[in-house]
């Protein structure tokens, strides 16, 4: 979801609360760089890092996965990344990073992107993502990859953010969240109709399906899909919410807002002047999650 950011600002500030727009106070002063992030791990000759291809099974097809896997005997807690809309920007670098964290990192893509197979279309994507924490929690797969499934966490970017709150407010063995610029897409379908269609035309690569046939899920699923609605599953679960200035911030602002208010003392959000995809805040980006995730896989 890189282009067309203008219309995704334009429906924020027509659809969210002028409350709800208010930029999160400055971050304190940022604390030491994790060293995971300019640091090697020791090999180990035994157990070393490493990388997998994975078929993952998911409505009758096996979507396509890659598993970087982190060095020693294990297992390691394990990250999902769930990428945004089609998904050019695939953090794979901050898959990097969380591995020499000592962590597990999985990447996939959903059916009908980037060479999966099947239809795209939006309600599979929680589905999917559902899919892939199913298989890491399976014991011959757990146990091949070196996963510890009492800690699995997730990241989603983008419209990615929108399938982690989804699914993260139903799947409660998880022990972390992370949003990254997350889309509600809940209000995306609120869009007015032209809008939505052209901004559908503009992001479409490599998915499988039409822009019109999205346009008309996102309308039809509009209130299903907003994320404000699964609040109240999301006020246990550790949540971290990234915004940068892509005019999104104020959704994810609410969504932690909503979370706050149903009882929820677990959600925190940050800031970053930065574009959507984060491209001149890489090195923050990843010591915020690193610094996030630390406390809850220790």
């Amino acid at each position: 979801m890189r282009k067309a950011i203008l219309s995704l600002a334009l429906v924020a500030t027509l659809t969210t609360p002028v409350a709800a727009l208010a930029r999160a106070p400055a971050p304190a002063k940022r604390t030491a760089i994790p060293a995971a992030i300019f640091t090697d791990p020791p090999q180990d000759k035994a157990h070393p890092a490493r990388m997998e291809t994975l078929h993952i099974p998911t409505g009758g097809v096996a979507v396509n996965g890659v598993a970087y896997l982190a060095v020693g005997a294990g297992p390691h807690p394990t990250v999902v990344i769930a990428h945004g809309l089609p998904g050019i920007e695939k953090n794979l670098d901050l898959a990097q990073a969380l591995r020499r964290a000592g962590w597990n990192t999985i990447t996939f893509n959903y059916r009908g992107s980037w060479g999966s197979p099947g239809s795209y279309k939006f309600a599979q994507n929680p589905e999917d993502l559902s899919a892939v924490l199913a298989f890491l929690r399976d014991p011959t797969n757990a146990a091949k990859l070196g996963v510890d499934t009492r800690h699995l966490a997730v990241i989603g970017h983008s419209m990615g953010g929108w399938t982690t709150a989804m699914v993260g407010a139903q799947d409660k063995q998880l022990s972390g969240l992370v949003l990254i610029s997350a889309a509600n897409m809940g209000l995306i379908g609120a869009m007015p109709h032209d809008a939505l269609l052209r901004f559908m035309s503009e992001n479409m690569e490599t998915l499988a399906s039409t822009p019109a046939t999205l346009t008309d899920e996102l309308v039809a699923n509009s209130a299903a899909n907003n994320w404000l609605a699964r609040a109240d599953g999301l006020k246990d679960t550790p949540l971290l919410v990234l915004t940068s200035d892509d005019g999104l911030a104020g959704q994810g602002e609410a969504l932690v807002a909503a979370v706050r208010k149903a009882g929820g003392t677990k959600a925190v959000t940050a800031h970053e002047a930065t574009d959507h995809s984060w491209s001149d805040r890489r090195i923050a980006l990843e010591a915020r999650i690193i610094r996030f995730l630390q406390p809850l896989f220790k």
